[in-house]
């Protein structure tokens, strides 16, 4: 009997192990955005989170993509709802906001703020950053822009986090890949934006333990 119980211990740690590490291997990547994430003008299987899921599965990783973007949000607005979402226990965040903020001209401190509460609320609950930046529209001068650019790259260098500059990289010039407004992404834009934005969710993935084949 002794023998038995010691048995079966054995078995239960590394049953419980075993557990853990498969618990440590998921993959859910909630994508905090606006628009550019909600797919406006398209089918939901056809906006950015369902086509990186996509690719990602292609390349072997077993993730789930959960579409956490609401069409016109601030940097802002993303900062009073990332609770919300963080409360679907998403192992990763990627965050795509920003563009909404330099469409109206608003502070980049305040993007700044908004990013910073952002990042310490997935933080506080051990779940891995990645941000993917926007750049402002020409329109509004180069003091303006550089300000935008540097106010996200503050929050990626203070909290060490992967970066991806600019969402839309690719697009710009070539208006085939719109829709008729010209601001947001057709199905090939996507494919585009995901093309370009993949190496660097995967070198995110493998640093956060996350490889092919789990």
């Amino acid at each position: 009997m002794p023998l038995l119980r010691k048995l079966a211990s054995s078995f239960l740690a590394t049953a419980l192990l075993f557990a853990c590490r498969l618990a440590v291997a998921e993959c859910r990547i909630a994508v905090l955005g606006d628009s550019l994430t909600a797919g406006y003008g398209l089918p939901l299987a056809e906006a950015f989170p369902a086509r990186l899921e996509a690719a990602l599965r292609a390349r072997g990783f077993s993730c789930s993509l959960i579409d956490a973007g609401v069409s016109g949000d601030t940097s802002a607005g993303g900062a009073a709802r990332v609770d919300w979402v963080l409360a679907d226990r998403p192992s990763h965040l990627l965050v795509e906001l920003g563009g909404n903020d330099a469409l109206r001209a608003l502070p980049p401190e305040q993007l700044e703020r908004n990013l910073e509460r952002i990042v310490e609320a997935a933080r506080a609950r051990g779940v891995p950053v990645m941000i993917a930046g926007m750049l402002a529209p020409p329109n509004l001068g180069r003091e303006y822009g550089e300000a935008l650019a540097l106010a996200f790259r503050r929050v990626v260098e203070r909290y060490g986090l992967a970066f991806y500059p600019f969402f839309l990289d690719g697009l710009v010039g070539r208006p085939e890949l719109f829709q008729p407004d010209g601001i947001h992404p057709n199905r090939a834009g996507v494919e585009v934006v995901v093309e370009r934005i993949l190496p660097t969710v995967e070198a995110w993935l493998r640093a956060s333990g996350i490889e092919p084949g789990r």
